[in-house]
């Protein structure tokens, strides 16, 4: 489990306490840990949460721009993100705001995959993701940081699918990114750019209280000073 190792080790360089042991109930998940983390209620619908703004973006005119300290930045369409790799994966979905939706099957492209046709430069050790919502007050934009060894993670998939139907428009759809290990703000919705970045740079709910790493396990939800 070097991706825990690595996981406790970051939690522990950015203050968080760190139990000694994963907080949760339930039998094992499939990475080792508790299958409902501290906190968070199972339900069996999918709430929709957003900036009060959901995008509407046909599959064929969708598009992610992806650069930054990469050899080969790229603009991958529709069609190109459909000839990587498929996967259909079991994976969870934990809200930070408490709820956990449980054994979804996605469907998409591993990140990994798609990190590799950028190749990322070795100086690259971020993840900076926008969306193409906006804060209606301020017209900010929707972004979210991740490390990147933490966006490497295998479950880490640009889904297209959820439960074999298309993904609904207001979870993300046509595209979003999927982080089951960590609280579900980390994978922007309605994905439209990937920068891969040097600097840990703090996204929308990072700036705003939100917890810089977003590890369920450990409960760490917000910022601490």
């Amino acid at each position: 489990m070097a991706w825990l190792e690595r996981r406790l080790e970051r939690l522990e360089q950015e203050g968080v306490p760190v139990p000694k042991e994963p907080l949760g109930s339930g039998p094992e998940n499939r990475h080792g840990m508790p299958r409902i983390p501290i906190g968070q209620t199972e339900v069996a619908k999918w709430p929709v949460l957003d900036l009060g703004h959901q995008p509407e973006i046909a599959p064929q005119d969708w598009t992610l721009e992806i650069g930054g300290l990469v050899e080969n930045p790229l603009t991958l369409n529709w069609d190109a993100l459909r000839q990587l790799p498929q996967v259909d994966e079991e994976a969870d979905f934990h809200c930070v705001t408490s709820w956990s939706l449980m054994d979804c099957s996605w469907q998409g492209a591993r990140f990994a995959d798609v990190a590799s046709l950028a190749k990322p430069l070795g100086e690259a050790a971020f993840v900076i993701c926008t969306g193409s919502d906006h804060d209606p007050a301020s017209g900010e934009a929707y972004t979210t940081n991740l490390p990147l060894d933490e966006a490497l993670s295998e479950d880490v998939i640009l889904v297209h699918g959820w439960n074999g139907e298309p993904l609904p428009r207001e979870h993300g759809g046509p595209v979003r990114i999927i982080t089951p290990r960590l609280y579900a703000w980390k994978g922007a919705k309605w994905i439209c750019r990937v920068e891969f970045a040097a600097e840990d740079r703090p996204g929308f709910w990072e700036k705003r209280g939100y917890s810089n790493s977003g590890d369920p396990w450990s409960n760490d939800r917000f910022s601490r000073p």
